[in-house]
């Protein structure tokens, strides 16, 4: 049953991973000038994927699907921030937040193998 849950939710998380840690790269200057009301909706969406995320793979097991875990509750803590404090300024472009995207995608790419690549 794990198992099954841990490949249908990699299968998702994986590709929105990636693609949006490759979007944020690509996009940094958007984020400058953003309006507050749009940080809360987009707080909002990544609040309810890390929301689903936990509710139904909330397993705190020593192997891969650990990663499924704590990527649902790093999504659900970034989304409860950005609606809770939407007038803070965001994260600017610096080694710092490119590792933190390349990490990101990494663990797309890891997630995303996983499943359809059967690694």
């Amino acid at each position: 049953m794990l198992e099954n849950t841990s490949t249908q939710i990699a299968g998702l998380l994986g590709p929105i991973l990636m693609v949006i840690s490759t979007s944020e790269y690509f996009n940094f200057k958007i984020w400058r000038t953003v309006d507050p009301t749009v940080v809360v909706l987009n707080g909002l969406v990544i609040f309810i994927g890390g929301l689903a995320i936990i509710r139904y793979h909330n397993f705190w097991i020593a192997n891969w699907t650990l990663i499924i875990t704590i990527s649902g509750w790093l999504i659900f803590t970034l989304g409860t921030y950005r609606m809770l404090f939407p007038s803070q300024k965001q994260l600017q472009q610096n080694k710092t937040t490119n590792l933190i995207l390349f990490v990101i995608f990494f663990v797309g790419c890891f997630l995303t193998s996983r499943v359809y690549l059967g690694l």
